[in-house]
C-alpha cells in the first residue's frame, strides 16, 4: 500500500520495489547461512520458519528449535508450503541465491504479499565482508547496536592476530575427496583461503586455475595434480561439510594411499572442519 510509504520515497519510484517493514517479524528464513548472523544479532526469536530440516542443521541450537517446532520446517526452498506461509502471517522471506534456480518460487511467494530478500553474503570474498552482513540483519530486526557490537568485536579479534610471531609461514591445504576420487579444493582468493592467510598461513594451492572458469568457489583436481601441489604442505585441513568427516589419519590414507607421502600426514598435522562450518557464518 503506497499510502503507508514514507514521504521521502516518491510513489513513482516504488514500481518493482519490495518494501520491507522493519523491525521484521514472523520471518521465513530459507538461507541457512543467515541463521547464525540473525542469532548473533539477537533476533532469532523473529524467525518462525525454515527450509532446512532439523537433521541438516549442524548448529545444535537451531536443530533443537526446529525439532521442537519453535522454528517450523515448511519444505525445501524450492517447494515451500505456501499455506503455512500464509497461516504464519510471514512478514519477510529470506532466500539464498539458490532461489534464482527456481525463480517461479520467488514470484509465488511475492504474489502472496510477502517481500523476498535474496541475501548475497556468500558472494563476499573477504571473511569480514561475509560477517558484515550482520549489520543488515541488525537493521532489519531493530538490533543495530547488537549487530555492530558483534562485528566490532570480531574485527578486533582479527586485528589482534600476531602473525609476525610465526618464525616460518606454514603452508596449508584445505580440501575434501569426493565419491569419484577427485580432490575438491577452494579456489585461490576464496574467503576460506583468505582466512588461512589472515591467520598467518599461506595457501598451498595458490596459483591453480580452473579450466571450467565458473563462478563456483571450489574446483576439482585429479589426485596426481593435488599431490604435486600439496605433498609438502605443513598442514592439511579436511573439509567435512559435504563428504563427511574423518575419524583418523587412517581414514584419509584409505581414500588414497598417496596421502601416506604427505608431509602433514607424516607429522600428524591433519585436521577436520566440523560439519556445521559453513552454517556458522560468524
Amino acid at each position: 500500500d503506497t499510502d503507508d510509504l514514507p514521504d521521502w520515497l516518491p510513489e513513482d519510484e516504488v514500481s518493482g520495489m519490495s518494501v520491507i517493514a522493519a523491525p521484521a517479524h514472523s520471518v521465513y528464513n530459507a538461507a541457512s547461512s543467515a541463521m547464525d548472523l540473525i542469532d548473533a544479532a539477537g533476533a532469532l526469536d523473529s524467525v518462525v520458519m525454515t527450509s532446512t530440516q532439523a537433521k541438516d542443521w549442524g548448529i545444535e541450537k537451531i536443530r533443537k528449535l526446529v525439532e521442537d517446532g519453535t522454528i517450523q520446517y515448511v519444505g525445501k526452498y524450492s517447494a515451500p508450503d505456501y499455506e503455512a506461509l500464509l497461516e504464519g502471517d510471514i512478514g519477510l522471506a529470506i532466500e539464498s541465491t539458490m532461489i534464482y534456480h527456481s525463480p517461479q518460487i520467488k514470484e509465488a511467494i511475492e504474489e502472496l504479499g510477502i517481500p523476498v530478500l535474496v541475501e548475497r553474503s556468500s558472494y563476499e570474498s573477504d571473511p569480514l565482508g561475509r560477517l558484515e552482513w550482520i549489520k543488515l540483519y541488525g537493521l532489519l530486526f531493530g538490533k543495530e547496536e547488537e549487530a555492530q557490537a558483534f562485528f566490532d568485536e570480531a574485527v578486533a579479534k582479527v586485528e589482534g592476530v600476531d602473525t609476525g610471531s610465526v618464525a616460518e609461514t606454514p603452508s596449508v591445504a584445505f580440501f575434501s575427496v569426493n565419491s569419484n576420487g577427485s580432490v575438491v579444493v577452494r579456489k585461490p582468493g576464496d574467503y576460506v583461503t583468505k582466512m588461512i592467510e589472515t591467520a598467518g598461513g599461506e595457501y598451498a594451492l595458490d596459483g591453480i586455475t580452473d579450466e571450467e572458469d565458473n563462478a563456483l568457489s571450489t574446483m576439482n583436481m585429479q589426485m596426481e595434480a593435488f599431490y604435486d601441489k600439496a605433498v609438502d604442505a605443513d598442514i592439511l585441513i579436511y573439509n567435512s561439510t559435504i563428504e563427511g568427516g574423518l575419524e583418523s589419519i587412517g581414514d584419509l590414507t584409505a581414500l588414497s594411499d598417496k596421502f601416506s607421502d604427505f608431509a602433514a600426514v607424516k607429522s600428524g598435522n591433519v585436521w577436520c572442519t566440523e560439519a556445521s562450518t559453513f552454517q556458522r557464518t560468524t
